[in-house]
């Protein structure tokens, strides 16, 4: 049995969809990606091929977001999560840069973009992260300056998930240095752009099976036709794309916190001490009791906030922070927890519950870490004291 959140039929279908993809293509193969560090092509295509990857993109543009695109994009993350974060990322991640362009490009851009990231032709990435601009994403360093009817592009983007494998790329540079965050702007970059190169490639403690790049631009020539929205609002659309994204995070880290659930339970169940299973301890049953509990919370809170960024109602920054923080959180503690339950087994690399614990940490830091998480909640709270309104 489980909680009814109200899916629809068709988010029935995709929930169903991405859970078998998940046990039959991700489970059986995310050890060896995990080891490797290799993107997972192969596995890929099979999203591809089973129509997820447009569920969070507009219909008109080949997509079946409907009315719902962020809840469907949750539940699809969540399912694929629970079997493997990093491969996960691979469609997730390709929301992350897709979303600005669903949000504020022109129906051109939308039209030239949407239907190849929508048919799983061609992955995206979001490029906003620095050296120096990291939590501080106003402190961006990569510059853009106008050149006739084009924009050349100079900097160095840092920690790109889909570096190098995606071929569409949202990109935040400077066009005036003196506005500070009202200078940011956004482009959409594409591959193989002269002057558009990639550098280190990152070797990470999880989401191995991520490609994580540095972007390197040097007098990179982008048609100013690839700008998103007008120049300086570059700092807008990244913290748009955020509050719509993050939920996407939280059902990344529920996925992997109900993955490291599910194993533990099996473990506790069949491993046997003092001749009964582990589970019988009541130290452990409460552990497991508290683990479950959590999941199911986080669930919620993420499900809650997807459907409100889907009624376009307001600024849902609060919650999308929210949604992130306690979820990642969530996800860091049942996964320590369920190695915990293995014991010393927990330990080995030979289990697969250690890579749960690493692949969790990453939600807790990327796309906000969760003290800048608290942050936004903090203030959201003190804005709401003061005027007496809901953010």
């Amino acid at each position: 049995m489980e909680l009814d959140y109200g899916l629809t039929e068709e988010q029935l279908m995709m929930r169903d969809v991405a859970r078998e993809l998940a046990d039959k293509k991700i489970r059986p193969v995310a050890a060896e990606y995990d080891e490797k560090n290799t993107f997972p092509w192969e596995v890929f295509k099979e999203i591809a091929a089973s129509d997820l990857c447009g569920v969070y993109i507009p219909d008109e543009y080949g997509g079946a977001g409907g009315k719902t695109p962020i809840m469907n994009m949750c539940i699809v993350v969540e399912e694929l999560s629970k079997a493997c974060a990093g491969i996960s990322l691979s469609f997730a991640a390709t929301g992350l840069g897709t979303i600005p362009i669903i949000l504020h490009g022109s129906d051109e851009q939308k039209k030239k973009y949407l239907p190849d990231i929508a048919s799983g032709k061609k992955i995206a990435a979001f490029a906003i992260t620095e050296a120096n601009a990291g939590s501080d994403a106003s402190a961006i360093e990569t510059v853009a300056k106008k050149d006739g009817d084009s924009y050349i592009l100079n900097g160095t983007k840092q920690w790109i998930s889909n570096g190098e494998v995606a071929e569409t790329y949202t990109v935040f540079a400077m066009t005036d240095k003196t506005k500070g965050a009202r200078g940011a702007s956004a482009f959409i970059v594409e591959k193989g752009t002269p002057g558009f190169t990639f550098g280190k490639k990152e070797d990470k403690m999880g989401i191995r099976a991520s490609s994580t790049r540095e972007l390197v631009f040097q007098d990179c020539r982008v048609p100013a036709a690839n700008m998103l929205g007008k120049p300086g609002r570059g700092f807008m659309i990244a913290m748009d794309t955020f509050n719509a994204s993050r939920p996407g995070v939280a059902a990344q880290a529920v996925g992997i916190a109900a993955g490291a659930l599910d194993l533990a339970v099996k473990y506790a169940c069949t491993r046997k001490q003092f001749g009964k299973p582990v589970m019988a301890n009541q130290g452990l049953g409460f552990l497991l009791a508290d683990m479950a509990m959590k999941v199911e919370a986080a669930r919620a809170l993420t499900y809650a906030t997807a459907r409100t960024v889907d009624k376009g109602e307001g600024r849902p920054t609060k919650y999308s922070a929210m949604a992130k923080c306690f979820a990642s959180d969530t996800a860091m503690q049942v996964a320590t927890d369920a190695v915990q339950v293995y014991g010393g087994y927990g330990y080995m690399r030979e289990y697969p519950i250690e890579k749960y614990m690493r692949d969790a940490k990453i939600t807790q830091i990327y796309e906000g870490t969760n003290q800048i998480q608290r942050d936004e909640i903090a203030k959201a709270l003190m804005k709401e004291a003061v005027s007496g309104k809901d953010d």
